[in-house]
């Protein structure tokens, strides 16, 4: 929503003031089309050339992404907390039997299915249930485990990013094709050289339409889009960050109400319930999980 509100901002600002300056639309809305052609068109072909097909669908949904927002909320983090909360108190006081019915088929899991938003993320439920059944293997050392889930969180950061490089890569070259399709424009007016002023003022207004248009597409368009997209997916990650706290504090021997604690104080701010919310969130939990 705030997107979108922006970009009416952009073009009204810029167009706008274009406007009262007395500019005249004309000469843009005239040379428009050819000069998108050349500079989108051209930037998309770019695009595909440099980036795998894979690169590319995840860069379209993530545009889509950064339009809709970060996908957890303030009570999917309670959600979180509640489900690591029972999985530890669970491992703690029934051992690892108890817990690996739940992490060996989540999809089947009460624990899992009482969180039905986080039991529909396959991502995170393979995370939580990888380390859990790390743990059932006396994998329990909280510094090699910690070691190993950085390192985890390391790769994903990784690819889940690369959309987001292509995408303020993409916005980086604009300004660049713009400056191709103004001299292009350039070529052609000198073509015509013999024409009237009137009609060459006209064809380098066109020409400059170029420039214009890839600065403009570039800085007020595409990388914010990309830096919105870029902040969307940090913000997701802290959700695993939250998953590595509340298993790390488990390890060192902490209560898994301590534990969860500590990861709620992890929850980014925005997100993060208060001391008094958790607690009504596990108190309310169902007494058979």
């Amino acid at each position: 929503m705030f997107l979108i509100i922006g970009f009416v901002v952009v073009l009204f600002m810029v167009f706008g003031g274009y406007v009262f300056a007395g500019g005249k639309m004309e000469i843009i809305v005239h040379a428009l089309p050819f000069e998108l052609m050349i500079i989108l068109g051209g930037s998309l072909g770019a695009f595909v050339i440099a980036n795998s097909m894979g690169v590319i669908k995840k860069s379209l949904s993530g545009m889509g992404r950064a339009f809709k927002g970060a996908k957890w909320k303030r009570q999917d983090y309670v959600d979180l907390l509640s489900l690591l909360f029972v999985l530890i108190k669970t491992m703690r006081s029934k051992g690892v039997v108890a817990i690996e019915q739940h992490i060996e088929k989540p999809e089947e899991s009460k624990i899992f299915n009482n969180f039905p938003r986080i039991a529909a993320d396959h991502h995170v439920v393979a995370f939580i249930a990888d380390y859990l059944r790390m743990m059932t293997m006396n994998f329990e050392d909280p510094h090699q485990m910690e070691d190993a889930m950085d390192q985890d969180l390391e790769r994903h950061h990784a690819e889940e990013h690369e959309p987001q490089h292509a995408l303020q890569t993409m916005a980086d070259g604009l300004p660049a094709v713009g400056i191709v399709a103004a001299v292009l424009g350039i070529i052609k007016t000198m073509a015509a050289i013999n024409e009237p002023v009137e009609v060459l003022g006209r064809m380098v207004g066109g020409a400059l339409v170029g420039t214009f248009l890839g600065i403009f597409l570039s800085y007020l368009m595409v990388a914010p889009i990309a830096g919105r997209f870029g902040q969307v997916l940090n913000e997701e990650s802290q959700f695993f960050n939250i998953i590595k706290t509340v298993l790390i504090s488990h390890l060192h021997g902490n209560a898994p109400q301590i534990s969860v604690e500590i990861g709620r104080r992890n929850v980014p701010a925005q997100h993060q319930p208060d001391f008094a919310e958790l607690e009504d969130a596990l108190a309310e939990l169902p007494p058979d999980l």
